[in-house]
């Protein structure tokens, strides 16, 4: 096919099959082509249709644009990424002889320190659900292993071994299998959530009254409600995950250890939060400590 007639819309087709061809997870495909999708649709706007009219001076007025539009900093930058990793991939194809996206800067922003419960507000939580035995049990695993939402809401029974005490978390996507510790408060919790736990044939631990999967969405919106009955501001569920990851590099568990338990992709990703904790890590070493 001749550059001229490489329509835009064709080349972010060719992108993303290439994304999962590398394993790359659904959502971050999905980020990736919408944010690409809204930049063609704003080139064409001026008659932009095919790739090679695509120009640096065009990249620049659409991150104008979105700032007129009151993007945040942090949504343009990301937006900024996703482009250049799309003309980047198109010129590695031979599609283009030059990468409009070069000279185009990311602006500059805050990077805000992640929420991280204080013990107040963490013991709070567990009063306000500690009647919803779902919820608690719900509270406690995010809490005490720093498991993401999705993670959770894909959890298994199968996937709980109360004998090593240890829980499977199953390889998704981009993510490989891991093994994480479960300790005892959380144990607990669980056990008492599973006793009344409804009979269904669905595999998943947590599941609503009819034997459904909890959804994602239902258990971030649960979440939410009992943050505001805590009395807890400007929480969401992530910051359970930030407070455990805090929590265990204060208290001396090693860097490279904690990265592996939450399954962080780079150590780097780990090693920020140690500019977010108030308190010194103690000196390393292997150990867990209960919230």
């Amino acid at each position: 096919m001749e550059q001229k007639e490489l329509n835009i819309k064709q080349a972010i087709a060719a992108f993303k099959a290439n994304l999962a061809t590398q394993g790359r997870a659904s959502a971050t495909i999905l980020a990736y082509s919408k944010d690409i999708e809204q930049l063609a649709d704003f080139v064409a706007k001026s008659d932009i249709l095919n790739l090679h009219e695509v120009t640096k001076d065009s990249i620049d007025a659409f991150k104008a644009h979105l700032a007129e539009k009151d993007y945040t900093t942090k949504s343009i930058s990301r937006k900024i990424n996703s482009i250049k990793s799309f003309f980047s991939y198109v010129q590695s194809q031979g599609l283009i002889s030059e990468n409009p996206s070069t000279g185009v800067s990311h602006p500059k922003y805050d990077i805000k320190p992640p929420r991280l419960l204080n013990k107040i507000e963490y013991r709070a939580l567990r009063d306000a659900c500690k009647e919803d035995l779902r919820m608690a049990a719900i509270v406690e695993i995010l809490l005490q292993t720093g498991m993401r939402i999705s993670e959770l809401a894909n959890l298994k029974i199968a996937d709980v071994d109360s004998r090593s005490n240890q829980i499977t978390i199953r390889a998704y996507e981009s993510h490989p299998e891991r093994i994480i510790p479960i300790n005892q408060p959380a144990k607990e919790s669980l056990e008492r959530y599973l006793a009344i736990r409804p009979k269904s044939a669905n595999t998943n631990i947590f599941i609503t009254k009819t034997g459904n999967s909890f959804l994602i969405r239902n258990i971030r919106s649960n979440l939410d409600r009992y943050f505001h009955l805590a009395g807890i501001e400007n929480a969401k569920v992530n910051d359970l995950r930030h407070t455990f990851i805090a929590q265990q590099l204060t208290s001396g568990s090693p860097l490279v250890y904690i990265s592996k338990l939450v399954g962080h992709k780079r150590l780097s990703t780990t090693e920020k939060y140690l500019e977010f904790i108030s308190e010194k890590p103690a000196k390393d070493k292997p150990r867990m400590i209960d919230l």
